[in-house]
């Protein structure tokens, strides 16, 4: 199919000369191109330009099915990238949010059986076929805000059956939905109340059991480990990622979300893509972070929900780090996956530039997801995974207009999906 949109009041994210993220001074920086227009054939952007330029009547004629779009008053970016997401559940934990406003922590929820561990309970009983469907509700939900690519972990299992289960489910979404789709196998999500006791003993289950089972079926693109206070320690997680990398598993580790856990050092330390949640950062983590490949990905929208402190985006950008920020869509901690109120917390909550802020929710939550060869900017050879916006006043309308899906029309490998 190909696609023409013309009379494009500003395309945003333009990139002649593609790169894989931005970083430091450059996340201010973006390229635009006002009164444009977009040619889309085969699932990829083709070519663009100034409306001056458009030989329509040419394209009209080499492409006898062409279906032409105006896009008056209206600008195209490309699709939102959401690189850490646990959008894969089997039910809400509203309860849960009733005992946070009474008072009590994330990780006295945790100790007494709830959060992650209340999950894996219903995850035994949920049929794989039920969770197939709640989740793919959820992902046509986060499309019409204007996502495009979405990573999504297991980890409410905690045994082997149920982490396959999840994986199976994500799999198949794969299969199913437009959306560009990641898998990340998170075995070591929290510790089984049976192993509290000897955790060790679980950490050898989730590399002796289940990774090779993981490995066996391809039901996983990265690894993941919550190495946190609490949770997994740095010596679980280096074992953890040591034996992911055997089977051709990068790292996507959770870190710093509750205290300083030495979870970033060990991403870095074994060639992590992303480390994520990082309320907690510091000088030695940004110095560690500026000599690596690893992204720093952080997740308002679970520090906004549990009223955590904010990590550090400022400082860390101004050392010259690059930054993506993601959903982190999960029952317990973030119950939402709309990229466009990450993209305003970004402004709101982080004081980000619109221009960081889209950079963060595009390019580099695209390289937090190993895509952004393909995604992320509007690029000539790349998938045609781009948004059309509503009739908006400028692109600094995206983070101040929150709360409103801003999203008209969505188009994910060249085909126009709503």
């Amino acid at each position: 199919m190909a696609i023409l949109i013309k009379d494009i009041k500003e395309i945003l994210q333009v990139e002649d000369t593609p790169e894989l993220l931005r970083k430091g001074e450059k996340m201010k920086e973006m390229q635009t191109l006002k009164d444009a227009w977009l040619f889309i054939q085969s699932g990829k952007i083709v070519d663009f330009g100034s409306m001056t330029l458009l030989n329509e009547r040419g394209l009209l004629l080499e492409n006898p099915d062409i279906k032409v779009v105006s896009a008056k008053g209206k600008m195209i970016m490309p699709a939102l990238v959401d690189s850490h997401t646990h959008l894969v559940y089997p039910d809400s934990r509203e309860i849960e949010y009733i005992d946070k406003i009474k008072g009590l922590s994330y990780e006295e929820i945790a100790k007494r059986g709830g959060g992650i561990l209340n999950s894996a309970k219903k995850m035994q009983e949920i049929s794989e076929e039920e969770l197939f469907i709640s989740s793919l509700k959820r992902l046509e939900e986060i499309t019409k805000y204007g996502t495009g690519a979405v990573e999504i972990k297991s980890g409410y299992g905690l045994s082997t059956e149920s982490e396959l289960k999840m994986l199976r489910v994500i799999k198949k979404l794969k299969e199913y939905s437009p959306l560009t789709i990641k898998s990340t196998f998170l075995g070591a999500h929290s510790i089984p109340l049976e192993y509290r006791d000897n955790q060790e003993k679980y950490v050898d289950v989730v590399i002796n059991e289940m990774l090779p089972q993981v490995a066996e079926e391809k039901l996983a693109d990265f690894v993941d480990v919550f190495c946190d206070v609490g949770f997994f320690t740095v010596k679980d997680t280096e074992r953890i990622l040591e034996a992911g990398l055997k089977y051709g598993l990068k790292g996507k580790i959770h870190a710093n979300e509750l205290d300083f856990s030495g979870g970033v050092q060990a991403g870095v330390k074994y060639g992590a893509l992303s480390v994520d949640h990082l309320e907690f950062v510091g000088d030695e983590e940004i110095k560690v972070l500026l000599d690596s490949e690893t992204m720093p990905t952080v997740l308002p929208g679970a520090a906004f929900f549990l009223g955590m402190v904010y990590a550090p985006v400022r400082k860390m950008i101004d050392a010259g780090l690059p930054l993506a920020l993601a959903s982190d869509f999960n029952p317990g901690s973030s119950p939402s996956g709309n990229m466009q109120l990450i993209l305003s917390m970004a402004s709101i909550l982080y004081k980000l530039l619109p221009e960081e802020a889209i950079n963060a929710t595009t390019i580099n939550s695209a390289y937090a997801m190993g895509v952004s060869k393909e995604l992320g900017s509007i690029a000539r050879g790349k998938k045609a995974n781009i948004l059309i916006t509503k009739e908006i006043p400028s692109y600094e309308y995206l983070p101040y207009y929150y709360g409103t899906n801003k999203v008209e029309t969505i188009i994910l490998n060249g085909e126009i999906i709503n």
